[in-house]
């Protein structure tokens, strides 16, 4: 199967972002891609609050949501939407960062809600506290697709192991990792996480990606790593996007899942 990693370099206006992610959906589909993958918060980059109470919605009035589902169906792909920010019905106002496993007829097959929240403090003057914003997820998630068996999860989760190891006992052979990874510690850490979870559980890993400066219409703007990468089931790196964003396509072969495990029967 042909996938492919979109890399994108949204900003906090979600009707702009929606324009450009269908469009590298529609030239990814025109390159064979069957599977196109986005990264977290396609829908809305943004670290103002009060910005998000205002472009947020609820899933069922989503625009993004909405849209990412006609263009399945207008380029008959799967389509995992890495993440959206969503508002919730929670008391005390906190979003959901929920991600999205959609087939070619436009249906949602499966969602997750990050579990782990990227509460840290990066250096002095760069910290994040996700958890203030929004609230995690309880629930693993995977599904069966034609292609593969494939196992949710969103940035931050990459740092737990067993969550992996969990999804891949249960059957996972791609594991997802939509992310929107801070400069500082994706240099230290992105792409030896990736690979050691690829390691790990024999599974193809694909991280999808934000990258660069985002725009701001309303507060502080912020910087992603980029380098969205995939990742085979043995560790090699087959993908490493860069800074720029775009489209990249990787060919996946099932079979390298078993002989992987066949070899190393680590779990």
């Amino acid at each position: 199967m042909k996938a492919a990693l979109l890399q994108l370099n949204s900003s906090d206006d979600p009707v702009a972002n929606l324009k450009q992610t269908r469009a590298l959906i529609a030239q990814a589909s025109g390159k064979g891609a069957q599977f196109v993958a986005t990264p977290e918060v396609t829908n809305c980059v943004s670290q103002d609050r009060q910005h998000q109470k205002r472009v947020l919605q609820h899933e069922e009035h989503d625009i993004t949501l909405a849209g990412l589902r006609a263009a399945a169906i207008e380029n008959d792909v799967w389509i995992s939407i890495g993440s959206l920010a969503l508002k919730t019905n929670d008391a005390d106002g906190r979003f959901a960062n929920r991600s999205f496993l959609i087939d070619p007829a436009g249906q949602i097959v499966a969602s997750y809600d990050k579990i782990h929240m990227f509460d840290v403090t990066v250096s002095d003057t760069e910290m994040y506290r996700e958890s203030a914003g929004y609230r995690p997820g309880t629930k693993a998630a995977l599904t069966d697709t034609p292609f593969a068996k494939v196992g949710l999860s969103i940035c931050y989760d990459v740092r737990v192991a067993y969550l992996y190891r969990a999804l891949a006992q249960a059957g996972a052979e791609v594991l997802l990792v939509p992310s929107a990874f801070s400069p500082v510690t994706g240099a230290a850490h992105w792409e030896p996480l990736l690979r050691a979870r690829a390691i790990e559980t024999g599974c193809y890993v694909l991280a999808a990606a934000q990258t660069g400066t985002h725009d701001a219409q309303v507060g502080r703007q912020r910087r992603t790593y980029g380098h969205s990468m995939a990742v085979s089931p043995w560790g090699e790196l087959l993908l490493d996007m860069g800074m720029e964003p775009g489209v990249g396509l990787v060919d996946l072969d099932l079979r390298t899942v078993a002989e992987s495990r066949r070899r190393i029967a680590a779990l």
